[in-house]
C-alpha cells in the first residue's frame, strides 16, 4: 500500500514539472563566453563577429547569436550594426558606475565572508597567492591571462564563503561588466613595473585571518579601486575611449 501510494505521489510531482533537458550547445557557449568577459580575456572596444568566435569554439553559428544575445542583454556586450558585437569601450561614467557598484556589493561580501571562513579556507587563498608569487618568479610578464585567471580565483574564493546566495550572482554580474577594463589595467600596471596585485591580496587575507570585517572591506575597496583609478587617470589624459 505505501509503496503504491509513494508510486501516485510521484506521478503527481511529474504530471506538474517540465523534465529536464540536458546542458545545450548553446549553453556551454554561452557559459564559455561569459567565463571568458569575467576572467578579462577580451579586451574593451573588442570587435567580435559570430563565425569567428563559431570557429574558435568549434561549433555552428546559431548557438553563438543566442549566446552573444543573452550577453547584449545582460550588458556585457554592445550590438554593432554589421551583425558583430563589441566589449564596451571606457568611458568615465562606466568606470565610475562600475566601481561604486563593486565597492557597495563586494565589499559587502568580504564583510561577511571575514566571520565566516575557516582556518582550511584561508589556507586556500594563501596558497594561491603562492602560485602568483611562483608566477612572477618566471618572469612572464605578459601572462595575463594566467593573472587574471587567479586574480578571478582569488576573489571568488571568498565571496563564496559570505553566507549569501543572493550577493553572488550579482558580484558575477559585475565582474561580467569590468573584466575588459580590469584586463587593459593588468597590462598597463605590467609595463610600468608598478607594485603588483599580491601586494594588496596580502592585506585582504590578513585581515580576513584576524576576522575583521572592516579592514577587510577597506583592503578589498583599495585594491579595486586601483585599476579604476588608473583607468580614469589614462582617459581623462587622453580624452580618448579605451
Amino acid at each position: 500500500m505505501q509503496k503504491a501510494a509513494i508510486e501516485r505521489n510521484n506521478e503527481t510531482i511529474a504530471a506538474q514539472l517540465t523534465p529536464v533537458g540536458r546542458e545545450t550547445v548553446q549553453d556551454r557557449v554561452y557559459s564559455e563566453l561569459r567565463r571568458a568577459l569575467i576572467g578579462g580575456l577580451f579586451e574593451p572596444n573588442q570587435v567580435l563577429t559570430i563565425r569567428g568566435l563559431a570557429d574558435a569554439l568549434v561549433t555552428s553559428t546559431m548557438p553563438v547569436r543566442e549566446a552573444l544575445g543573452r550577453l547584449i542583454t545582460e550588458k556585457a556586450l554592445e550590438a554593432l550594426p554589421n551583425r558583430s558585437v563589441r566589449v564596451p569601450p571606457i568611458t568615465l561614467e562606466r568606470i565610475d558606475d562600475l566601481l561604486r557598484a563593486r565597492s557597495l556589493i563586494e565589499g559587502e561580501a568580504i564583510a561577511l565572508a571575514a566571520t565566516r571562513m575557516s582556518q582550511r579556507q584561508i589556507a586556500a587563498i594563501e596558497a594561491m597567492l603562492g602560485e602568483w608569487d611562483e608566477m612572477r618568479a618566471l618572469k612572464h610578464k605578459k601572462d595575463i591571462d594566467r593573472e587574471a585567471t587567479l586574480n578571478q580565483s582569488f576573489h571568488f574564493e571568498i565571496y563564496r564563503c559570505c553566507g549569501s546566495a543572493v550577493l553572488i550572482p550579482m558580484i558575477e554580474s559585475l565582474w561580467l561588466q569590468s573584466g575588459p577594463c580590469i584586463r587593459v589595467a593588468i597590462y598597463a600596471f605590467s609595463d610600468a613595473g608598478e607594485v603588483d596585485t599580491a601586494h594588496y591580496h596580502r592585506r585582504i587575507v590578513a585581515a580576513l585571518a584576524s576576522q575583521d570585517a572592516q579592514a577587510a572591506r577597506e583592503a578589498l575597496v583599495a585594491d579595486i579601486s586601483r585599476p579604476f583609478a588608473f583607468l580614469r587617470d589614462k582617459l581623462q589624459a587622453t580624452k580618448e575611449l579605451i
